[in-house]
């Protein structure tokens, strides 16, 4: 595959301990091709090391780079899962010669190769265009089955991605080429932001998730002394549809907690509201894939993004199984 590379183990190391006791001790590190459907509980790490997206929506290049160093950062971290529950590295889709759309149609193949092989597979970038590629890859799953299934796209983000792709696609662009699509399909496009913030979005933005119908919560009530209303929202949502896709955007949270980002600004949201969420996420039972995007190593501070994107990961990794 042109826009594949295997994983590399060498990215994975930490302290030795010969017991599991860390994850770089836990996880395998298998090629695409060669995963296999499981006997057990599996999840597959797959990278998207693409930031061509960014550099066309005018942000900071460098999210390139992303996947491997939350894979480095990861590794270091304890592991807790059970002997029956599988974590695999398989590697990353890649994008060459600035050809991002291709690199989206791969991550889409590669994800719908991953569900029918009975994984949960969390993506990391990497642009948000990803996000494009991502959700197809889950669609095309669900519509292979005798009964195809509705998918709800959760967002952690501040901005809506919902900016028109008249001049071509970009990082920006995602969720409205989604929503075109499918309307064209004649079906419903499912879609709940948490974090909006007003001095990301212009107006247009703002009507377009109006004429989209999009569900969001702005910053301002994105905070975790209202949790229990966002719960009720996200329950609410999560009722309409079959299947979740959640999309953990880091240039969501304020750059006091992820200064390594594409779009960074001190105004974002915590981590503490993001995790209580997950778990309400989770304890649906109904989420199916996961990503996390736009960590950019380039813009990083001591590993702060890298140690948050993986304390994420962490602890979705130890509650989903």
């Amino acid at each position: 595959m042109k826009h594949y590379t295997n994983p590399n183990s060498a990215i994975w190391h930490g302290r030795i301990t010969n017991k599991y006791l860390y994850l770089h001790e836990k996880v395998r590190c298998v090629p695409l091709s060669e995963i296999s459907e499981p006997a057990k509980k599996s999840i597959t790490l797959l990278g998207y090391a693409c930031d061509e997206g960014v550099k066309r929506n005018q942000g900071r290049v460098g999210a390139v780079k992303g996947p491997e160093v939350i894979k480095n950062s990861l590794g270091k971290f304890p592991n807790h899962l059970a002997n029956t529950v599988l974590l695999h590295d398989a590697g990353a889709v890649v994008c060459k010669d600035a050809d991002m759309e291709t690199a989206q149609k791969e991550l889409s193949k590669a994800v719908t190769t991953l569900l029918k092989k009975k994984q949960f597979p969390i993506v990391l970038g990497g642009g948000h265009d990803m996000a494009y590629g991502h959700y197809h890859g889950i669609k095309n799953y669900l519509d292979s089955k005798k009964s195809p299934q509705t998918i709800g796209i959760i967002n952690f983000d501040a901005h809506f991605d919902l900016r028109q792709n008249t001049h071509g696609n970009n990082s920006g662009t995602p969720f409205y080429q989604i929503a075109t699509e499918s309307k064209k399909e004649n079906s419903i496009f499912n879609y709940l932001c948490l974090g909006i913030r007003k001095d990301a979005n212009d107006r247009i933005l703002f009507q377009t998730a109006k004429d989209l119908d999009v569900t969001y919560v702005l910053s301002d009530t994105f905070q975790i002394q209202f949790l229990e209303e966002i719960n009720t929202w996200i329950n609410a949502f999560i009722k309409t549809v079959d299947k979740v896709y959640v999309t953990i955007d880091l240039d969501g949270f304020s750059s006091a907690y992820a200064p390594g980002v594409s779009a960074p600004s001190p105004m974002g949201f915590t981590p503490q509201i993001v995790l209580e969420c997950l778990k309400t996420i989770i304890a649906s039972e109904k989420l199916i894939s996961l990503d996390i995007a736009e960590m950019n190593p380039k813009f990083d501070i001591d590993g702060q993004t890298a140690k948050l994107a993986a304390s994420l990961l962490h602890h979705i990794i130890h509650t989903i199984y």
